[in-house]
């Protein structure tokens, strides 16, 4: 049986997954009048609710004699850490981008990768049916990245096909429509090669990703490079280190119990598979991302997989404001400390370190999204914590000078909103790369800041461009310090005592700024109630209830008009907080609270800053 193994790779909705759904439906998998709108790989959750690609996943379909594997591949910069350890996998890849829209940041970021490691693309110009379309622009735009990300000559003069996901068709010339995937299909057999796996040799296999049996244990997924493997062998599982023969070193030995390969959606059982096939095997207790399994007579290392380092971190610590306890399901320091060591067996872009404070981790990762979506997933799952505010992770540079990490921010906006982006990304300290305007009303912005200077930008953005606004960015490099950024503008109202809020408090309140709660909601002390229109904090009342008396009198009895509150998430709030400010998570709800939830204490605090910083 002839193999093929390739990765879909895109920017952030540009298709791959409506695609791959296309694919699967063409090659017979499932019936053909299933709805077009289920995404039948994005089956997490969360993934179905934000309409995007979080996790890496396996599925195959058969082409006549020829059985491809396909990973389909997440497309927003903060899941990166998975495209690169899956593209060790395959020998060729799928670049798919929008017709109108061209090549984006993680276009580019995921390109260079697997140009890098010499793979063989196929371009597809994809949603060639909207109406803003523009096929011949983008084919000469990924032709010019090609020629940035230094392509060879036989990478540059790669097929190109312009399709449309939706309605399932490809077609090398625009002239003639095509009518279904089938120019996709055979360019993908007479393009991308065979794998080069010697299927007669000893075993050799790298582990590319996890997953996890509740009956089996840990299921370890990867291509085998080499040899065959049965059901029942004995392997060797061999330690992360350097490529080679291990020599006397230590390693573990292991049981093959169960032996899966991919076909459509389903992982079927195997008696055996050889060299190039992609399988998943259970019974190997200790196996990590980025080791390797050989024949226990022939221990030779494979290169490992490197995944750029994280950017940003927080702190998640356990809940002790006064209702912790009450909602979650686990609440303890341990509970915390196994969920989140649990969460590195299989993100490996992800980094968890423990601090002096037992009951407080650091965890480092991508992006806001990147900790935002492990958050999400924690909580959903019945966990409590607290999360301090978000900080970039700097580095000492050769000289001994410190370095921060800068994002490339990618804009699109309407040309009326243009003075006010610009106005807002100077103090952030952008810098502005190149500038289009294509003529439709819309101008597209290239810009470098420090990730510093994304904190908290991307409401405020939405804000100013009234939601017509679209935004990217992708880890650019490390560059110089570059200087104090302001934070937040307006300073927060402060529940100043314990209970439960009422609409005639927050009726009062309301002038003074926009509200985070809702009449019923329970409040603390120290808890944000809302935002202020000043700079300062103020210490407010939301319990305040109005007083009984016999007196009635047109004014006193004027109607309660409440204007709804600000609808907090888990990014709002990595973004809104500053560094004296927690979000307490909760699998029902999401609070900010001041670190110190004394008035007093808070202004103890403020007076030894101001003293710290006169001295």
């Amino acid at each position: 049986m002839q193999i093929r193994n390739i990765a879909i790779i895109a920017h952030v909705d540009h298709g791959k997954t409506t695609l791959v759904d296309q694919m699967l439906r063409q090659a017979g998998v499932f019936r053909a009048n299933q709805l077009l709108t289920e995404r039948v790989l994005d089956s997490n959750p969360l993934e179905r609710e934000r309409g995007i690609t979080i996790l890496s996943k396996n599925t195959a379909v058969r082409w006549g004699e020829t059985k491809i594997n396909i990973v389909d591949t997440p497309g927003h910069a903060d899941f990166g850490g998975e495209v690169e350890r899956i593209l060790r996998m395959v020998d060729g890849f799928l670049l798919l981008v929008d017709a109108a829209e061209g090549p984006m940041p993680q276009t580019r970021f995921v390109a260079g990768k697997a140009l890098g490691l010499g793979l063989k693309p196929i371009v597809l110009v994809n949603k060639i049916d909207r109406q803003d379309a523009e096929p011949l622009r983008v084919h000469d735009e990924v032709l010019e990245l090609f020629l940035e990300l230094e392509a060879t000559p036989e990478q540059f003069n790669c097929p190109f096909l312009y399709t449309s996901s939706r309605a399932g068709t490809a077609t090398f010339d625009l002239q003639t429509p095509g009518t279904d995937l089938k120019p996709l299909f055979e360019t993908i057999l007479t393009t991308i090669p065979a794998p080069r796996a010697d299927p007669r040799g000893p075993l050799q296999m790298l582990v590319s990703t996890l997953d996890y049996s509740s009956y089996l244990g840990r299921i370890a997924i990867g291509r085998i490079e080499r040899g065959r493997m049965h059901v029942g062998d004995t392997v060797a599982v061999l330690p992360l280190g350097a490529p080679g023969p291990l020599g006397d070193g230590a390693y573990e030995q292991a049981r093959v119990v169960k032996l899966f390969g991919f076909e459509g959606l389903e992982r079927v059982e195997l008696e055996e598979a050889a060299a190039g096939e992609i399988v998943a095997l259970a019974g190997l207790a200790g196996v990590e991302i980025g080791k390797t399994i050989t024949a226990p007579d022939h221990l030779e290392r494979l290169a490992g997989i490197a995944v750029e380092e994280p950017t940003i971190s927080v702190d998640c610590k356990v809940n002790d404001s006064p209702f912790s306890g009450r909602e979650g399901k686990f609440v303890t320091g341990r509970q915390l400390r196994e969920r989140l060591f649990r969460e590195l067996e299989r993100n490996v872009a992800l980094r968890v370190e423990e601090t002096d404070d037992p009951q407080t981790f650091t965890v480092s990762g991508r992006g806001e999204l990147h900790l935002g979506v492990l958050m999400e997933t924690m909580r959903r799952e019945g966990y409590e914590f607290q999360v301090s505010r978000p900080r970039i992770i700097p580095r000492e540079g050769p000289n001994g000078e410190q370095l921060e990490p800068y994002e490339e921010l990618m804009i699109d906006c309407p040309e009326g909103h243009l003075g006010v982006v610009m106005e807002k990304l100077g103090p952030r300290r952008a810098t502005l790369l190149d500038m289009k305007n294509p003529g439709v009303g819309m101008v597209r912005m290239r810009f470098k800041l420090p990730a510093r200077g994304l904190l908290g930008y991307r409401s405020e953005f939405l804000t100013d461009t009234r939601g017509t606004g679209i935004m990217h960015h992708r880890f650019y490099e490390y560059g110089p310090w570059a200087g104090p950024i302001s934070g937040r503008s307006r300073g927060v109202m402060v529940a100043d005592r314990q209970g439960v809020v009422v609409a005639y408090a927050l009726f009062n309140l309301q002038e003074r700024g926009t509200m985070f709660v809702k009449p019923g909601d329970p409040v603390y002390e120290g808890m944000i109630v809302g935002e202020n229109v000043r700079t300062d904090d103020m210490d407010v009342n939301p319990s305040k209830e109005k007083k009984l008396t016999n007196m009635r009198t047109t004014a006193s009895d004027e109607m309660i008009i409440l204007e709804p509150p600000r609808q907090i998430t888990l990014e709002l709030a990595l973004e809104y907080i500053e560094d004296d400010e927690l979000i307490e998570v909760t699998p029902s709800s999401i609070r900010l609270r001041k670190r110190a939830l004394g008035a007093t204490e808070r202004r103890k605090l403020a007076r030894n800053a101001r003293a710290a910083e006169e001295s």
